[in-house]
């Protein structure tokens, strides 16, 4: 499969590419797994913050594990969340973050200027899409600021949500998905990441709402697929309008390793049996939140 053409046929039968964050190695198996006997299509990913201030120790790292138990009929391997400037608000190189990626067969990238100005994040992305696509795959890039991973406190979420913090403009995606080069546009309509520091990234995210008729609106404003980061905690009906009005791949990351971190916590840290929890909760997730079993079939690809 070519990612590029994945997510494009998704968009077009409206259905979603959901991509499942791997901050823990021993969870690239049972998640692969998972989408393989739900006969779906799905991303593994990493961000650098997962091998930073996680588990998952470098992006070689989870592209082994990946490719030990990949399923090409089923699996697509993405890089997610190489900051411009990171959640510590320092500078990352990451023009060679991606050349890396490439040489371990990743099959698309993310470059995050979302902490940038729009003319510097739009001169980032552009070079950034450029090695993409000097390797034949894809890049994803983010407009507005998707809350979370900051190492500070945020503002109360209804907060948030009411004076539409860090929403993505509509003026801004239309300059930036015909200036940028990008595949794909994460945007901010209400969604946040799940807390990355230590000492509160146990804690249940809130229940976050998402603003459907803006995300059609950036649709039709940058025409090209559009992406949901916080993807969990968000309510059914949300995600479902979501993805009928544009978007085209989810980001999963909190649901998925709060079910692996507590299984190993219940069962005294018992890999096989966090992996068999995360696998079953993986499943559960494919058919009954994204109705995405069968979606193999459905893509015809």
């Amino acid at each position: 499969m070519k990612t590029r053409e994945v997510v494009l046929r998704a968009r077009e039968i409206g259905k979603c590419i959901p991509a499942f964050n791997c901050p823990h190695i021993p969870m690239v198996k049972p998640i692969i797994e998972a989408i393989r006997d739900e006969n779906s299509v799905a991303m593994i990913q990493v961000a650098r913050v997962e091998w930073e201030k996680m588990n998952s120790e470098s992006l070689e790292t989870i592209a082994e594990e990946y490719h030990r138990w990949e399923d090409p009929a089923h699996t697509l391997l993405h890089l997610d969340h190489i900051p411009v400037i990171d959640e510590d608000y320092k500078r990352v190189d990451y023009a060679a973050l991606i050349n890396r990626a490439i040489k371990a067969g990743f099959q698309s990238v993310m470059i995050d200027g979302s902490r940038l100005d729009l003319d510097e994040n739009i001169a980032v992305t552009k070079e950034a899409s450029e090695l993409a696509h000097a390797a034949d795959i894809p890049c994803e890039a983010e407009l507005g600021a998707v809350m979370g991973h900051e190492n500070k406190v945020l503002p109360p979420y209804e907060e948030i949500f009411a004076k539409k913090m860090g929403f993505t403009r509509l003026d801004e995606a239309k300059r930036f998905a015909a200036e940028s080069g990008c595949d794909w546009l994460s945007v901010a309509v209400g969604n946040i990441h799940g807390a990355v520091a230590e000492a509160v990234r146990n804690q249940k995210k809130p229940e976050a709402k998402l603003d459907v008729a803006h995300i059609a609106d950036l649709y039709s404003a940058a025409n090209i697929p559009l992406v949901l980061h916080g993807g969990s905690g968000v309510k059914h009906q949300y995600i479902l309008d979501a993805i009928s009005s544009g978007i085209a791949k989810i980001n999963v990351g909190t649901e998925l390793r709060q079910t692996y971190e507590f299984a190993m916590m219940e069962s005294n840290h018992d890999v096989s049996y966090a992996r068999e929890k995360l696998y079953l909760r993986t499943r559960d997730y494919l058919k009954n939140y994204l109705f995405n079993s069968d979606l193999k079939d459905k893509l015809a690809i």
